[in-house]
């Protein structure tokens, strides 16, 4: 497809601003290890994990962005030296269950009550991702429809897990996680939000190189909101919950 020179440069700069925030991210949570107590670290390794991981698969769409380009000309498909987009399936497909394990890594949990959570929502986490890849790459109305639906029943289940199941452990939080994991809670879904309505633009009648545009930079926004937000979000809960259970700020 052809792109206009505004919008090559658009997308140019989205990726390069998403591998930048990622990288970013990681280097802050890395060095920010000594700041919460050590029982609340693995948070923030995980964290770094899931950044680092999308740091380096924007590095891959990025250079694809390139290769794939020639005079604002950018081949998408399945051919080689098409555009990617598998790339950002292979990262969601292992980042978003460690986003998962980070809120549960976070609070601390019972070893039991922790082990619960994460057997289930990580694996609902990998259905959601791994049903939604062929709909991406699907060429008719249908079979995105078919495949959106079935992605839509863990994401539900997540849902599920996330505000009954989890919320059953928020009372005996210190003060003010609670409300902070409530809105780590909306975070999620807000940035989730995107990731359907960017799937389902050929539905709503945009097509061609504004579909691929606004798809790749609601792409990129959503990633960097719930893997950097949502990370830092998680780095504040360690720092409450230190400082509740006696840490002191040397910093």
């Amino acid at each position: 497809m052809q792109l206009t020179s505004s919008q090559w440069s658009t997308l140019y700069n989205m990726f390069s601003f998403g591998l930048i925030a990622m990288l970013a991210c990681t280097v802050y949570t890395l060095v920010s290890q000594s700041r919460v107590l050590p029982k609340y670290r693995n948070a923030l390794v995980l964290s770094s994990m899931v950044t680092f991981i999308a740091g380096y698969h924007y590095f891959r769409i990025f250079n694809s962005f390139i290769d794939s380009s020639d005079a604002g000309m950018v081949k998408v498909g399945n051919a080689q030296g098409s555009f990617n987009e598998a790339y950002r399936y292979v990262d969601w497909v292992l980042t978003v269950p460690l986003l998962l394990v980070e809120v549960v890594a976070v609070l601390a949990l019972a070893k039991a009550a922790a082990s619960s959570l994460i057997g289930r929502l990580v694996p609902a986490a990998t259905a959601m991702i791994a049903l939604g890849y062929p709909g991406e790459i699907a060429t008719d109305n249908g079979s995105k429809i078919l495949w959106g639906v079935l992605s839509t029943i863990p994401f539900l289940y997540i849902l599920y897990v996330l505000f009954v199941e989890l919320g059953k452990s928020l009372e005996r939080q210190p003060e003010g996680v609670a409300a902070t994991v409530g809105r780590l809670r909306l975070l999620l879904i807000a940035t989730w939000g995107v990731y359907p309505i960017s799937y389902l633009f050929p539905l709503l009648g945009i097509e061609g190189t504004d579909a691929f545009m606004y798809r790749q930079i609601g792409y990129t926004v959503a990633d960097v909101l719930a893997k950097c937000v949502f990370g830092l979000t998680i780095y504040k809960i360690a720092r409450m919950k230190s400082a509740a259970e006696g840490m002191k700020d040397d910093h």
